[in-house]
């Protein structure tokens, strides 16, 4: 997966028409962005319809989330091999027909498998979007990737409150159909302008290591879901067998990554220099911002009973905070470098996640619980851009792949942070309230451990 030439390198001279393919891509980021947070707005009337429980219900988050973790490192491997416009617009061909099929299922559990299916198309997007805007705007590939981060919060604001609107006026099922037009004009589009690429040759997939992580992260995930059945504790085989059957998944990864010349993920991109410490930053953050915040709709509801509408809009407020301030935080990220604005912004995102789970007398719990999310978003605008540029300075000939690193273990974070939280709460009388616990520990990991972790990422400032 070294770094290419002729096409498959990144001109550093930036092409015309770019802005416009800037347009096309961010399309599909936003329709990303939508499908994940319209979801959690949703969550509590596909329980109540599918008769699903809580835990399980989840899945319908955590299995798309699973899919994109799969997904992600692969899309940047094929965008290399098959070129970055063939796997973007089989990607949104993907979603658009599988969004389809999510919005006609009648069963818990056919959703669950549509929307591990939606996920291949949703997890392609970013990899083969970031390669293809890399392509296009040469030495400003910074700051057009970091404008990435300002795309993602249109989708949250309007995801929550497209969410709201169809729980409240139609039906759940109009949160996947929703996707449909707008994945049938990205493939028009894309189709029509964005210009093609060559692939590399000789490159291969790897299959037995895409099988090993994959069944690794599906038996950690339903083990931990398991847990938060009713009657099951730690020491019952439901939960230990699927989790050691885990254990033994990511032992025969690392041995087969080893040895494999041409690897899934290459160790390099897990413990290389600088790989290791912001794998481990993307992880924790990923658990925060994607993973308990997708359920911050839900514990609005269970724990304060604010309405499906209202609670769907205070995921508004985080992505109005968040565009807010990511750009201008792309426009000076090359004075500031990455450690600054990563450590401010991550503090102030632990600040927000803690105020989330107050309850103060002297305002309604809606006003407060949108403030402490627009805080939040605040946060995540500020470290966000830093965050994705130190990823992909890390391997500046491989962005796609690097990329779909990153978003790997930010879904692998939001993975575990989902099943953990919700096994916990099914298990409690009052979900609502030990979601709120959990925030406040999440908000605690990010200030106690990964603060002291942004310290020793490698810097960089100036131009790419």
């Amino acid at each position: 997966m070294a770094g290419g030439d002729g096409d498959v390198g990144y001109p550093d001279e930036p092409r015309r028409g770019r802005h416009l393919v800037f347009g096309i891509v961010a399309l599909a980021l936003v329709l990303a962005s939508i499908d994940q947070t319209i979801v959690a707005t949703a969550l509590g009337s596909i329980q109540t319809e599918l008769h699903a429980q809580l835990n399980w219900s989840t899945w319908t988050i955590t299995i798309y989330a699973l899919g994109q973790v799969v997904v992600m490192p692969l899309a940047g491997r094929l965008s290399d091999m098959y070129g970055r416009k063939t796997v973007f617009l089989s990607a949104a061909a993907l979603f658009s027909v599988a969004s389809l099929a999510c919005g006609l299922a009648d069963d818990i559990y056919v959703l669950v498998a549509l929307r591990a299916l939606q996920a291949v198309g949703g997890g392609a997007f970013i990899p083969s979007a970031t390669g293809i805007v890399s392509e296009q705007f040469g030495r400003d590939r910074d700051r057009a990737v970091g404008m990435f981060t300002s795309i993602f919060p249109i989708g949250g604001i309007v995801g929550p409150t497209l969410g709201g609107v169809f729980v409240t006026y139609a039906s759940w099922r109009w949160i996947f159909f929703v996707n449909l037009p707008i994945g049938l004009t990205l493939v028009a589009l894309g189709l029509r302008f964005i210009p093609a690429s060559r692939g590399r040759q000789g490159s291969r997939i790897d299959g037995v290591g895409i099988a090993l992580f994959g069944s690794c992260i599906l038996a950690a995930m339903f083990g931990i879901s398991f847990l938060g059945s009713g009657g099951v504790t730690a020491r019952d085989p439901g939960f230990l067998l699927p989790e050691l059957a885990a254990f033994a998944a990511l032992v025969l990864f690392v041995r087969h990554a080893r040895a494999d010349p041409a690897p899934f993920i290459p160790l390099l991109f897990l413990s290389g220099r600088g790989f290791a410490a912001m794998n481990f930053i993307n992880l924790l953050f990923g658990g925060v911002v994607i993973g308990l915040g997708a359920l911050v709709p839900i514990y609005a509801e269970d724990r304060f009973g604010i309405s499906s509408l209202d609670a769907g809009t205070v995921l508004s407020a985080r992505a109005v905070g968040m565009i807010v301030v990511a750009g201008l935080a792309v426009l000076v990220l090359r004075r500031t470098g990455h450690r600054t604005p990563m450590f401010i912004g991550f503090t102030i995102v632990a600040i927000g996640m803690a105020l989330i789970c107050l309850t103060p007398g002297h305002v309604s719990h809606y006003a407060w619980l949108a403030t402490a999310a627009g805080i939040t978003g605040i946060g995540m605008g500020m470290s966000l851009p830093a965050s994705n540029n130190a990823t992909l300075h890390l391997a500046r000939d491989e962005i796609a792949a690097v990329a779909g690193l990153r978003g790997m273990f930010r879904q692998s974070g939001a993975i575990l942070a989902v099943a953990i939280s919700t096994a916990v709460a099914a298990r409690s009388p009052d979900a609502g309230l030990v979601l709120g616990h959990v925030f406040l520990v999440f908000s605690a990991l990010l200030l106690v451990v990964v603060l002291p972790v942004v310290l020793v990422i490698p810097e960089h400032r100036g131009s790419w």
